[in-house]
This record gives structure tokens, C-alpha cells and sequence, in this order.
């Protein structure tokens, strides 16, 4: 079960209290959206070589969402707190929506990704970025304002990687001399 802290509560699916599925999602929504991108150059452009690498874009796009999965329903599975949220209900739907146009994309595609393409591929493509653009939003309403796998760490050890040298307080928890000090000592 991901442990709750003050601030929020900690994956489950995790390295080194690092969430898997936050460090993952990048691959996807890479290559889905690139898929778009390749379309677009495609259609400016008529030359196969987009075509054919907004194919090879999609399925790497759909291995990877799979992937990426993975840590996510673990997550939801076994933190309570993100099965309580019907943002996190949504943002599951959004991205299951999102891999199955996927595959309907590369369908389209299979045998022609030319004529896929100019059919409904560009179409197919447009609407999983959308899509991807609201399941971001969705997961990072999850991560920074709800908490989920995003925990701040508040302890002066934290700290030092985060505030100026020049703070006393700071500094001298960790043995260092300020500005201040360095200048009262010349």
C-alpha cells in the first residue's frame, strides 16, 4: 500500500520513492503525439518516408502505453486514496480511449500507411493528441494538487538542494559558512 505522508501519498510502483508510471508516460505520449507531428510533415510534404514513420510511431506509442501502464494500475490498485478520485477513474479512461485509437490508427495503416494516412489516420492522430493533452492535464491534477506520487520532501536534508547558500539557518545545519559570515571573517 503507498505510504500517506502530510503532503500526499507515495506510489507503490516505485524506485528508490521515485513513481514508475510518472517517469514512463514520456514514451508514450512521445511517440503518439510524434505520430501526429510525422502526419502533419506527410501531408506538407507527400514524401512516404513521414508516412511510414507515423506507423512505426503509433506502435511504439501503444507498447509503450502499455508499459507505462502497468505501474499505473498498480498504483490504482492498491492505493485507495487514487480509487477514491474521479479524476483518476478519468484519466484511466482518457489514456484506455487513447491506445485503442491507437490501434484503430495502425489498423487504418497496416497494409497501406499512405492511404491510411489521408483516409482517417490524420484524424485518428489528431484526436489521440487531444486526448493525451487532457490525460496530462488529468495526471498532473493528480500529482500536484491531489499528491499522488508527487511528495514534497521538506527536511533540511531536502533543502540544501533548494534554497540559496546564503541562508543561515540553512547553512549552518549543514556546517557550511554563508556570505555573510565569509565577509565578517575578512
Amino acid at each position: 500500500m503507498g505510504m500517506y505522508h502530510r503532503h500526499g501519498v507515495q506510489s507503490t510502483a516505485a524506485i528508490a520513492g521515485h513513481p514508475l508510471h510518472h517517469m514512463l508516460v514520456a514514451f508514450p505520449i512521445a511517440f503518439l503525439i510524434g505520430a501526429f507531428g510525422t502526419d502533419i510533415a506527410f501531408t506538407l510534404t507527400q514524401d512516404p518516408f513521414w508516412a511510414q514513420g507515423a506507423y512505426w510511431l503509433l506502435i511504439a506509442g501503444i507498447v509503450t502505453a502499455v508499459v507505462a501502464a502497468i505501474p499505473g494500475m498498480v498504483d490504482f490498485v492498491t492505493i485507495d486514496r487514487v480509487r477514491n478520485l474521479w479524476i483518476s477513474w478519468a484519466h484511466m479512461a482518457v489514456n484506455l480511449t487513447v491506445v485503442a485509437l491507437a490501434l484503430v490508427n495502425v489498423g487504418v495503416r497496416l497494409y497501406n500507411p499512405i492511404g491510411g494516412l489521408q483516409e482517417w489516420g490524420i484524424w485518428l492522430s489528431g484526436a489521440q493528441t487531444a486526448l493525451l493533452l487532457f490525460s496530462g492535464w488529468l495526471g498532473g491534477e493528480m500529482s500536484y494538487r491531489y499528491g499522488i506520487g508527487a511528495i514534497r520532501d521538506y527536511s533540511l536534508k531536502a533543502e540544501q538542494f533548494h534554497v540559496e547558500i546564503d541562508r543561515p539557518d540553512v547553512a549552518a545545519a549543514y556546517g557550511r559558512r554563508t556570505g555573510t559570515d565569509n565577509a565578517q571573517s575578512r
